[in-house]
């Protein structure tokens, strides 16, 4: 059955080599089996056809659909609706340039600016080379590190334009680009193959990977009393106001967002209450 889109019926789909589809096949199968519904495989199926051909093709639509029984209105309507899902061909790599509040104000519109004139392209195209993918990007749960870059999802903290520009000159130069955490930088089929749920199997791809970096855990480390890492070992804060006897001078916290602080009382000329009733 041919796909009808604004009411033109176009041909089928062409289909993947024999080869590639037995291969894509048996992947598919083991996915499958993770859930108790097929139709919940949808999404990694999606990320192991993009693996395939580095974006999701009508191809990979109808072989998405024909594995879990559905239309391929059904799979394109979830296809396109997740930016991770690629439509059309893109670079080896997605550079991604953080423009939410923070890294905006810290100076990511300034690195996408300056990225869009350097690689001589706009946002969602690539590079003539086919290297890189040039994109801007909501929050990616790294504020204590912006601006930040993400190069196919692996971090790149605290960038600057120049820093950005050597970072996206060295992926074009073919050369050993190493992210600021976790595991090693790879392509983006790579990629798309883990996020659909297979491991990497890359020599010390695990090992590699790390957690949260030191200024994620400062809050945790001043819930604790310990030390604020760089303002040497004896510099403790306790996480509760109760623990410094009335008199005694509180300790000083790297921001004012470090620690409880106390609150003002109520002003007394604009109590707060119950709200009255209407008619009262």
């Amino acid at each position: 059955m041919s796909d009808v889109s604004l009411g033109m019926p176009q041909l089928p789909a062409p289909d993947y080599p024999a080869d590639v589809r037995a291969r894509l096949e048996a992947d598919a199968k083991e996915v499958i089996a993770r859930y108790p519904g097929s139709r919940s495989a949808l999404l990694p199926l999606l990320h192991l056809v993009q693996s395939e051909e580095g974006h999701v093709t009508r191809t990979g639509v109808r072989f998405c659909a024909e594995q879990l029984g559905l239309t391929t209105a059904e799979v394109t309507a979830v296809s396109t609706f997740y930016s991770m899902y690629r439509r059309k061909p893109g670079g080896d790599y997605q550079v991604g340039v953080c423009t939410n509040t923070l890294c905006a104000v810290m100076g990511g519109d300034a690195i996408f600016d300056e990225l869009k004139e350097h690689l001589g392209v706009g946002n969602g195209e690539t590079t003539e080379d086919g290297a890189v993918s040039l994109e801007h990007i909501e929050c990616n749960a790294a504020c204590d590190f912006a601006p930040v870059v993400m190069v196919n999802w692996e971090f790149f903290d605290n960038q600057t334009p120049q820093s950005a520009k050597q970072l996206v000159d060295d992926l074009r130069a073919g050369r050993t680009v190493e992210p600021t955490r976790g595991a090693p930088l790879c392509t983006y089929k790579d990629t798309a193959r883990m996020l659909a749920g297979f491991p990497d199997e890359r020599p010390g791809a695990v090992e590699a990977t790390g957690g949260a970096g030191p200024a994620s855990l400062v809050g945790l480390r001043l819930a604790k009393g310990e030390g604020v890492p760089g303002r040497g070992a004896d510099h403790v804060i306790s996480p509760r106001t109760a623990d410094h006897p009335k008199g005694q001078q509180r300790p000083t916290h790297p921001s004012s967002h470090d620690a409880p602080q106390e609150t003002s009382a109520s002003d007394p000329h604009h109590p707060a209450g119950p709200a009255a009733e209407e008619g009262e």
